[in-house]
C-alpha cells in the first residue's frame, strides 16, 4: 500500500506544477475569472481538463488489473471551476478514454461511469456560495472516489478480486484525490486574490496619483503640466515622463540633469504612429534609435507612449520613460494606461473650464458646469475606500466614474439616443448607490422601441439627480425612484421620474414656472427651459403625498 501511494503522491505532484504554470499563465487566467462562459470558453476549459485527466489516468499504477490513479482531481476541479456543463463534457471524456484503454479490464467501466457520474453531478456544487471552494473540492474528491469503489464492488466481477482491489486501494486513492483537489483548487484561489489584490493596488496607486495632480489642472500650462509629471515620475519610479500635443513636446521632467529632452519638435515615428492611431506603444531597448531620438542618457531602454483624448479625438500623448533599475512592467503598464484616462478626464475638465469663461450663452454654461466638485471629490474619496476591501467594487466604480464625466464633457446641447442617455443615468445611479448604499433603490421600466429615439442631452440625469439629491437623501426615509419612459402615440414618447422621498416645495414649482428660479435650482429649470424651447412645452412638476413627480413628452422626429 505504501509503495502505492508513493506513486500516486508523485502523480500529484505533477499535476500540481501543471496546475502552477497553467495559473501563471494570462490566457488561463482571463478564462477561469469570467462570470459566464462561451461556447469556445466552455470547449477550451474542457478539453485543457480533459488532457489533465487523461494524463492522471496513464501516470496511474497497475493493480491486479485496476488503476490506481489520480484521473478524478482534474474532472473535480473541472467540475467545481467550470460548473456541470464543463464537468460533464470532462469527466466523459475522461471516462470513455479510461474505458478504452482498458475495455476488458475489471474496473474499467464502474471506474468510466463513475468519473462521468462525478463530473456532471459535482458540476452542481459550482452554483453553491461557498468562499472556500477549496473545502467543496475535498468533500467532491471524496465523494468521486467513493461513487468509484461502489461501483467496483456491484459491478466487477470475480466479487472476492474487486473487494481485494477496494480494499487495498480505497485509502490511498480517497486521500491522494481529495487532497489533490484540495491543493489545485487553492492554487486557483490564491491565484483569483493576487489578481484583485494586484488590481487594488493599481487602482489605489492611479487614485492616488490622480489626487495629487488634481490642483495642477485648475490652470493648465507648462509649469502645471512639469508637476503633473513629477509626481507620475516619483510614482512609477520612472526616469522622464513627457506631455506633447500633436506636435510638439509641451512639457516634461526628468530625474535629474542627466535626463533632458533635446528638442521641442515630435521626431519620433512611434510617437508619431500613436497620435495618429489612437494606440499604445511600448518601446523597448531593441529599438535603440527611437530612444536616442528623444533622450541622451545610455540607461534609458525603454518607454511607453499612450494617447490622450479629447472625446474619440487625440490630442497629444503621455510618454514615460525607464531604466534597467525600473523596467515596463505589466503592473507599470496598467498604471500608466489608466493614468492617460483619468489624465485625458482632467485636460478635458480644463478645456471645458475656459470654455465657460468665454461662453456668452448662459444655458450651455449651465449645461457644461453640471460635473459638480463635490460629487467629484465624494466619488473619489467613495472609489478610495473602496480600494482595500472590495477592489472589484472600486473598479467598477471607476469606470462609472469615467463614463459619467465623459458623457458629460462629450455631449454639450446636442440630441443623443435615449439609450445612451440611460447610460449616463445608469453611471450616476451606480455612483451614488456606492456611496449610500441602500438608501437608493432606482427601477427602470423602459419601453424597448423608444431606445433609439433622440432625446436632447443632460435631460433625464439632472431630473434623477435631483430627485435623489433633493427627493431621497434628507432623513425621509423614502428610497424608491422610478423611471419610465414608454410611447404614447406614434409620435409621442412620455418621460416620468418619480420618487417616494421628500415633496418639492411648491414654491419652487411656483418660481420655475415663472422663470424667478434661483441659481441653486438651475439643474431643473435648465431642463424645464431647454425641453419647452424645443417641444412647446416644459416639464409638468407634482407634489405628491410623498414625492414628486415629474413628466415631460418628447416628440419622434
Amino acid at each position: 500500500m505504501f509503495g502505492l501511494v508513493g506513486n500516486l503522491i508523485n502523480s500529484l505532484g505533477y499535476i500540481i506544477t501543471i496546475a502552477f504554470f497553467l495559473s501563471r499563465a494570462r490566457g488561463f487566467k482571463r478564462l477561469i475569472k469570467k462570470e459566464r462562459y462561451k461556447k469556445l470558453d466552455m470547449v477550451l476549459l474542457s478539453l485543457i481538463f480533459s488532457v489533465l485527466a487523461i494524463g492522471g489516468t496513464y501516470m496511474g499504477t497497475d493493480y491486479n488489473g485496476a488503476i490506481a490513479n489520480t484521473r478524478n482531481i482534474s474532472v473535480v476541479v473541472a467540475a467545481i471551476i467550470g460548473g456541470p456543463m464543463i464537468g460533464l463534457i470532462t469527466g466523459l471524456t475522461a471516462g470513455i478514454h479510461r474505458i478504452m484503454i482498458d475495455p476488458h479490464g475489471i474496473t474499467a467501466i464502474p471506474c468510466g461511469i463513475a468519473t462521468f457520474l462525478g463530473g456532471w453531478g459535482l458540476g452542481y456544487l459550482n452554483k453553491l456560495n461557498v468562499k472556500n471552494k477549496y473545502i467543496l473540492g475535498f468533500i467532491g474528491g471524496i465523494i468521486i472516489e467513493n461513487i468509484s469503489m461502489g461501483l467496483i464492488l456491484v459491478m466487477s466481477k470475480p466479487f472476492y478480486l474487486a473487494l481485494n482491489i477496494v480494499e487495498t486501494i480505497y485509502f490511498p486513492m480517497v486521500l491522494v484525490n481529495a487532497l489533490g483537489v484540495s491543493i489545485v483548487l487553492l492554487i486557483t484561489e490564491n491565484m483569483m486574490l493576487e489578481e484583485d489584490r494586484v488590481a487594488g493596488e493599481e487602482a489605489r496607486l492611479v487614485l492616488e496619483i490622480a489626487n495629487k495632480t488634481l490642483p495642477y489642472f485648475r490652470e493648465v500650462n507648462e509649469n502645471s503640466l512639469k508637476n503633473v509629471c513629477r509626481t507620475i515620475l516619483e510614482s512609477l519610479g520612472a526616469k522622464i515622463v513627457v506631455f506633447t500635443d500633436m506636435e510638439n513636446i509641451i512639457s516634461y521632467c526628468g530625474q535629474d540633469e542627466n535626463y533632458k529632452i533635446m528638442h521641442r519638435k515630435i521626431k519620433g515615428n512611434v510617437t508619431k504612429e500613436v497620435l495618429r492611431t489612437g494606440k499604445f506603444r511600448v518601446v523597448n531597448k531593441e529599438d535603440e534609435e527611437e530612444i536616442r531620438l528623444d533622450c541622451i542618457s545610455d540607461d534609458i531602454i525603454s518607454f511607453i507612449i499612450v494617447p490622450l483624448k479629447s472625446g474619440t479625438e487625440v490630442t497629444g500623448a503621455l510618454k514615460v520613460y525607464f531604466s534597467e533599475n525600473s523596467y515596463i512592467s505589466e503592473r507599470n503598464k496598467n498604471l500608466v494606461l489608466g493614468l492617460s484616462e483619468l489624465i485625458s478626464t482632467q485636460l478635458e475638465i480644463s478645456r471645458i473650464k475656459k470654455l465657460e469663461e468665454m461662453a456668452r450663452d448662459a444655458e450651455i454654461r449651465a449645461l457644461q458646469t453640471q460635473i459638480n466638485p463635490h460629487f467629484l471629490f465624494n466619488a473619489l474619496n467613495t472609489i478610495t475606500s473602496f480600494v482595500r476591501i472590495n477592489p472589484i467594487q472600486a473598479r467598477s466604480t471607476i469606470i462609472d466614474l469615467a463614463s459619467y464625466l465623459r458623457y458629460n464633457l462629450d455631449n454639450g446641447n446636442k440630441p443623443v439616443d435615449i439609450e445612451m442617455e440611460l447610460e449616463q443615468v445608469k453611471a450616476y445611479v451606480n455612483i451614488e448607490k456606492a456611496r449610500f448604499h441602500d438608501k437608493i433603490n432606482m427601477h427602470y421600466e423602459i419601453d424597448e422601441d423608444v431606445k433609439l429615439i433622440k432625446i436632447p442631452s443632460l435631460t433625464i440625469q439632472p431630473l434623477v439627480e435631483n430627485a435623489i439629491q433633493h427627493g431621497l437623501l434628507n432623513g425621509t426615509g423614502g428610497k424608491e425612484i422610478y423611471l419610465k419612459i414608454y410611447r404614447v402615440d406614434n409620435k409621442k414618447i412620455r418621460v416620468v421620474i418619480e420618487n417616494n422621498g421628500r415633496s418639492i416645495d411648491q414654491e419652487v414649482i411656483d418660481k420655475i414656472y415663472s422663470d424667478s428660479i434661483e441659481s441653486s435650482k438651475i439643474g431643473l429649470y435648465n431642463v424645464h427651459r431647454r425641453i419647452k424651447l424645443i417641444y412647446g412645452k416644459g416639464l409638468k412638476i407634482e407634489r405628491l403625498e410623498e414625492g414628486t413627480r415629474i413628466t415631460f413628452d418628447i416628440r419622434e422626429e
